[in-house]
């Protein structure tokens, strides 16, 4: 790879030339723009580490170019060369934020010194700014709350494979964690001082998608070369979070196949091998072996991300992190948002515990902090709940509408009485007589069904 990405911006095409190939000789990666206007939208559309301009241009001096340059990228060092040097405009320029100023002619070591502490700087604002993003993400990233076997179970298997560099496919419904999960294994890792970096593969289309993951090379103003990297090689040495993996294309899957395979990303458009190492997480809500099955996944990328496999059980099969996790969204609300905690009385905890929660955790968390905003008492009561939850009536109904209509009956009603029984159980805070008379059935026909059911009961 290049040594870094310099732009070079003088209205003396004979400069650009000799400036380029001094540079390219040194190996950076070089641009050469010769009409100053055409700087600003290149910047826009581009990415480099340190430019180079001259101070005495038409239409646009190095002066306003500097202007600009730190209004709106005030981390990219810019060095002034001028043939009309003085120290009033050297102390000038060097007080507007230039890295340093040069005069023409200048000898080829000072100017690659002093090109070589720009870009040192540059690579240092890169990395700062990857450390903090990667630390936002460490503490702003909701810890995994909870002390149920299932969720011991998949912190367990966090620990094992953190160490490592297999990839990893996390599966299971909407909203139960999965991204959590994948910053667990990126924060518990050699990588974790690394970027971490997510993209959700269903928010963007086919197009932007791909330019997302793997960067882009155009040709742009000028003749210039316009560059975008991708989150691939923003994670490099880190991480990368593909999030619902199954609506990559079968095109894009091809190409990610062979950067996981040959360890180098070519940009679109681009013809650069770029090394990589990442450390690659998917998950998905839909099961992949089927997509293979229909022919929309690729088997062999399946089985290089399937190395280890993590399952997220639904929430309504944890119950007893519920309550800790309203809890845990009550401190974090009000924290944020600096207003007093409300308590939640029994009642409505049990109705809360008891709810199946068909959007999982992420439906909690939003119905938490709409409580903990929108009810003005102190004391959240069964009445303070959304109806879904404190309607048995319109639960049940909106249930068996979800409900497919080509069912085996007898199983459904197993299922479906097996469900009431828990949930009266929840309400009558785990005592078996309170909740048979809930039912209106005898206490040893509660045990029976318990039994037949596999519920445990206090």
């Amino acid at each position: 790879m290049a040594n870094g990405r310099v732009l070079i911006v003088d209205d003396e095409k004979n400069y650009l030339l000799i400036l380029q190939a001094i540079l390219e000789d040194e190996g950076y990666e070089v641009t050469t723009i010769n009409d100053p206007e055409m700087v600003l939208p290149f910047l826009e559309e581009s990415e480099v580490d340190v430019v180079i301009t001259d101070m005495k241009m038409p239409k646009i001096t190095g002066k306003e170019l500097l202007q600009y340059i730190k209004k709106n990228y005030p981390r990219l060092p810019v060095l002034i060369m001028t043939a009309f040097g003085s120290i009033e405009s050297a102390v000038e320029v060097m007080r507007q934020g230039a890295f340093d100023y040069i005069t023409k002619p200048f000898a080829n070591d000072e100017l690659l010194l002093s090109l070589h502490n720009a870009m040192e700087l540059s690579k240092t604002h890169q990395q700062y700014q990857i450390l903090r993003e990667t630390l936002e993400e460490r503490f702003n990233a909701h810890q995994i709350v909870g002390k149920s076997k299932a969720i011991m179970e998949t912190l367990a298997v966090v620990d094992r494979v953190a160490q490592s560099k297999t990839a990893i496919l996390i599966e299971g419904e909407s909203g139960t964690g999965k991204a959590m999960v994948a910053k667990a294994v990126h924060f518990s890792s050699p990588r974790n001082d690394m970027p971490f970096v997510a993209v959700n593969c269903q928010a963007f289309n086919n197009e932007n998608l791909e330019i997302e993951l793997f960067g882009q090379e155009t040709l742009g103003i000028n003749g210039t070369t316009a560059l975008k990297r991708g989150r691939i090689e923003m994670a490099d040495q880190g991480t990368l979070y593909l999030g619902e993996v199954g609506a990559l294309s079968l095109e894009m899957q091809v190409k990610l196949l062979r950067v996981l395979q040959d360890k180098v990303l070519e940009r679109i458009g681009g013809s650069e091998q770029i090394p990589i190492d990442v450390r690659v997480v998917v998950s998905s809500t839909k099961d992949l072996n089927k997509l293979v099955f229909e022919g929309k996944f690729r088997e062999d990328l399946l089985y290089k991300l399937n190395i280890v496999k993590i399952e997220m059980p639904p929430l309504r099969e944890r119950r007893e992190d519920i309550p800790l996790l309203i809890a845990h969204f009550i401190n974090k609300v009000c924290q944020e948002n600096n207003i007093e905690a409300k308590h939640i009385s029994y009642e409505a905890l049990n109705y809360l515990t008891g709810y199946d929660w068909p959007g999982n955790i992420r439906q909690l968390q939003n119905i938490i902090e709409r409580l903990m905003i929108m009810i003005p008492h102190k004391e959240i009561g069964v009445e303070d709940l959304p109806p879904e939850i404190k309607d048995e009536d319109a639960q049940f109904k909106s249930a068996v509408d979800l409900l497919p209509i080509s069912l085996n009956l007898a199983d459904t009603l197993d299922k479906i009485e097996g469900a009431v029984v828990r949930r009266a159980l929840v309400r009558a805070d785990f005592v078996q007589s309170r909740a048979a008379e809930m039912l209106g059935i005898s206490r040893s026909l509660m045990q029976y069904k318990l039994k037949k059911y596999n519920i445990t009961g206090h």
